[in-house]
């Protein structure tokens, strides 16, 4: 099936320029003093955050308890109910053993030690089981997923983008020379995508040259998956639809669905107002989906809306996202079916949602609101106070996280650092543990160059580790909650990935938010 696209593009001449020294000579976009340490602040780790990745073990070995005790006090009333005399007989023999002992040993240290080393083994038993029992939850596989690559006609130039901002009226001189200088410093390539509705002479930005954009987004994704997988409509159980800007009725879960005459039994949802780590969101609730429903496939569609939330104002702090953002959409194909443990590409391992909406600084951080003359748009925080929203949460993820997925040696150090700056020193630096050990690729949000600068200085990644959000951010700028996809589709054909080697998502969106999945190769890819 084929998307629906409009024919007016830019002019051919203005997208030809090269890209050659458009990001490579331009200072950060944010200085290296407003980067350097927000990305994990040094506040003490939240007990209760620690004690939040430990609930698996901690619910399992309570769960395991009782499913153990259970069938021994069973046992013991049927045994009670036909061998009374029988056990009287052995209670006064272990009563008459325990008499003894006492009498002829002065000191019982033994028998407590006997006593709690026993208690010590039942224990350990116990954990070993909840551990088990933690990863016995229904596999969710990543079957494959696509990325939409827009066609040349959507191309466009910091040329074209700057001629264009000039040419439609709306800005002051002040606010175009603004964006002339922060188009290169975003990190952004000299050949992204806009939609075709913005790039008219006149930009068309109604709910119709929205909804068009949707569709050819939305449809080449899915239409790519289908071909991968050899995927039917018919066969689709669960569909998410992540869009955070753009929220028509019906919905767009809706509008795909009539495209491609689904089921009517599919269950769809549809996600608003998320943010850019809206992706992440929709895997988790189809994870959680696939748990209660089994033998089931789930499509998550991810993508963001550009053509109505191009800002028409002079506010700059609502004038970066003119930018940063691009068109780009996802789509992945996910099931609990066993047969995609030998033709699936991942295994999910886990995934951690972080908010901190109970904040009125992380709350407003990236806020969509209209400026003074009506303009709607999205205002991000200063580059200082986004970053330390931004190490918040990402440190309560990791936090979070870390018992899911650090090797022992790395939770041992972590922990001891904890006890000692609780009970000895607490100015004693905190311990950062190296997720490297846990991981061996990397898909951070392209949010922008400040974001992919502050991870890989905080956390001591290379060059190699950052490349695929450096290059999708080059080639396709900001495409919000599908980014991580353009990121692992890159990994996937640059990178390779052996099987059993680990993948970290991690995105960051309004709220504000901090989501991460960590997916396992099955096989080499």
């Amino acid at each position: 099936m084929s998307s629906n696209t409009t024919s007016t593009t830019p002019k051919g001449e203005q997208k030809t320029t090269t890209s050659t020294t458009t990001t490579s000579t331009r200072p950060p976009l944010y200085e290296t003093d407003e980067v350097k340490s927000y990305y994990y602040p040094e506040r003490e780790a939240d007990l209760t955050e620690v004690r939040t990745g430990y609930s698996i073990w901690r619910n399992n070995t309570f769960r395991t308890v009782i499913l153990s005790v259970i069938p021994i006090i069973i046992f013991n009333i049927v045994y009670v109910y036909n061998n009374f005399s029988v056990l009287v007989g052995v209670y006064d023999k272990f009563q008459q053993m325990m008499v003894k002992e006492f009498k002829e040993k002065e000191d019982p240290t033994f028998i407590y030690i006997m006593l709690g080393l026993s208690l010590l083994t039942v224990l350990l038993i116990q954990l070993v089981i909840s551990v088990f029992m933690s990863k016995k939850s229904r596999p969710v596989y990543l079957v494959d997923f696509s990325v939409f690559q827009p066609p040349d006609s959507n191309k466009i130039t910091h040329d074209f983008f700057m001629e264009h901002t000039k040419r439609v009226g709306w800005f002051k001189e002040e606010s175009v020379e603004f964006q002339s200088k922060v188009i290169y410093r975003t990190g952004l390539g000299n050949e992204t995508y806009f939609p075709s509705g913005i790039t008219l002479e006149k930009p068309d930005m109604s709910i119709q040259s929205a909804r068009e954009e949707a569709d050819q987004v939305l449809s080449g994704c899915l239409d790519a998956l289908f071909a991968k997988t050899k995927l039917k409509p018919t066969d689709i159980d669960i569909l998410i639809v992540n869009c955070s800007l753009f929220n028509p009725t019906p919905s767009l879960a809706a509008m795909m669905m009539n495209k491609y005459k689904m089921r009517h039994d599919v269950l769809s949802y549809n996600l608003s107002g998320m943010g850019c780590s809206a992706g992440v969101i929709s895997i988790d609730l189809a994870k959680q989906l696939l748990q209660v429903h089994k033998n089931s496939i789930a499509v998550v569609l991810s993508t963001e809306n550009i053509t109505q939330n191009w800002y028409k104002g002079n506010e700059r702090s609502m004038l970066v996202s003119n930018t940063l953002f691009r068109m780009g959409g996802a789509a992945i194909m996910l099931s609990n079916k066993p047969k995609y443990y030998w033709t699936g590409k991942y295994r999910l391992v886990s995934s951690v949602r972080v908010t901190k909406s109970h904040l009125d600084k992380s709350y407003n951080a990236v806020y969509q609101m209209e400026d003074s003359e009506g303009n709607r748009g999205v205002r991000l925080a200063n580059g200082k106070e986004l970053m330390s929203v931004v190490g918040d949460a990402l440190k309560t993820n990791l936090t979070i996280l870390g018992p899911m997925v650090l090797p022992w040696s790395e939770q041992f150090r972590f922990f001891v650092n904890l006890c000692y700056r609780r009970m000895i020193n607490p100015k004693y630096p905190s311990y950062v543990p190296d997720f490297k050990k846990a991981f061996q690729h990397y898909c951070i949000h392209a949010g922008g160059r400040a974001v992919i600068d502050g991870l890989e200085e905080n956390f001591k990644l290379s060059e190699y580790d950052v490349e695929p959000s450096r290059a999708t951010l080059y080639r396709y700028g900001n495409t919000s909650s599908s980014s991580i996809w353009y990121e692992l589709n890159f990994i996937e054909k640059q990178h390779h990935v052996k099987g059993g080697e680990k993948v970290w998502q991690l995105a960051f969106g309004s709220g504000f938010k901090c989501n991460s999945a960590v997916w396992q190769a099955l096989r080499d890819i």
